[in-house]
């Protein structure tokens, strides 16, 4: 007994400055794949340290100076990981408004699903689309095989964009509605695409679509998060300045409450519609204690939002992202996104340099389509 009770400030003083060096990690801009790592877990990092507090409650002594230095540097961390993430729970003022009386020929369905390469669940994907009936489907990770399955589709979803590869980042989209312009590019990298289009809405009006997939920062595909960070930048920056409505959805490989997502968000003006409303987490599907926001929807200040959910597994490490948005220019115009200081500005002009690209590597809006 009296070992345990010599070991257990020693535990716990090794838990806690594990915790403290997990928070204060991914303040420093090193973009390897073992410092960006620790910006995912955040909400896991928040329990653990909110468990530690009462650990260091019920076992240690209070009336030592020591244990409260020990509280204050869990407490700090708490605090910390809630900065991040109290966005992103229904305690924090809704970034999107919600849509009122919406019209069907100015609302706008997604469906963002992750397949997984080798999963061979594909009619579980094709039921969810024939029962929540999307405007546009787009799917990350789909080769051959997956274009093969879905092709029964085409039938109610006849315009398409195909890149069917076996390296995990194939990608289609599928759509009821029209397709301009459309294009697939490589932004970045070779051999992972990045999809754009004009999508025309019932109503006449068009949207200017940006599907991506960016690599992660790890240590099979990428040591370091330098190209998916500027992918986002790059995709942000080319939308800054336009006035026509846009909607940026994929897997980003990125959660919503990291600085480069965050970056992304400022010099795009484009608002997230989870803010307010909860996380919704899409990645991992088989692990339910490590989730996290993957898997996004951004938009400009012309849609309001009718819903957005997280659909059942489909034999994915991802689960779908399903999101309905009402084209409704004169209710969302005084939407707020993130404000972007000039130092957001440079850095955001810092890492799309450093990738040799800049905006005017994504295709720009046509002014004859107004």
């Amino acid at each position: 007994m009296a070992i345990l009770e010599t070991a257990i400030p020693w535990v716990l003083g090794a838990c806690t400055l594990a915790v403290v060096g997990a928070t204060l990690l991914p303040l420093w801009r090193n973009p390897h794949w073992l410092v960006r790592g620790f910006d995912f877990p955040r909400m896991q990092i928040a329990i653990l340290a909110l468990a530690l507090l009462l650990l260091h409650l019920m076992f240690l002594d209070l009336e030592c100076p020591g244990t409260w230095v020990w509280m204050a540097l869990t407490g700090g961390a708490l605090v910390g990981q809630a900065w991040w993430i109290l966005p992103y729970t229904p305690l924090w003022p809704k970034e999107v408004k919600p849509a009122l009386n919406p019209d069907p020929a100015h609302t706008l369905t997604i469906l963002t699903a992750n397949v997984l390469t080798p999963n061979r669940r594909a009619d579980d994907l094709i039921a969810l689309v024939v029962k929540h009936q999307p405007d546009v489907l787009v799917t990350l990770e789909s080769d051959q095989w997956w274009q093969d399955q879905l092709a029964e589709l085409e039938t109610r979803m006849p315009y398409t964009i195909k890149c069917p590869l076996d390296n995990l980042y194939g990608m289609h989209v599928y759509s009821r509605l029209p397709l301009r312009e459309s294009e697939c590019r490589y932004l970045v990298q070779d051999k992972v695409p990045s999809m754009h289009a004009l999508v025309e809405l019932h109503s006449g009006d068009r949207v200017r679509m940006h599907f991506l997939h960016p690599a992660p920062p790890s240590p099979t595909e990428n040591p370091e998060s330098a190209e998916r960070d500027a992918e986002l930048v790059i995709v942000g920056r080319s939308v800054a300045d336009t006035d026509e409505p846009v909607i940026v959805t994929g897997d980003l490989n990125d959660v919503a409450w990291s600085p480069t997502t965050r970056l992304f968000r400022k010099v795009s003006g484009l608002l997230d519609p989870r803010v307010g409303r909860g996380l919704r987490s899409t990645f991992h599907a088989q692990y339910p204690l490590m989730r996290w926001p993957l898997d996004h929807l951004f938009h400009s200040e012309h849609f309001t939002l009718i819903a957005i959910q997280r659909l059942p597994d489909i034999g994915s490490d991802h689960f779908p992202l399903l999101t309905r948005v009402l084209f409704a220019p004169v209710r969302g115009r005084d939407q707020q996104p993130l404000p972007a200081e000039q130092a957001d500005q440079e850095r955001a002009s810092e890492l799309a340099r450093d990738q040799g690209a800049s905006k005017s590597d994504v295709p720009a809006p046509d002014p004859s389509e107004h």
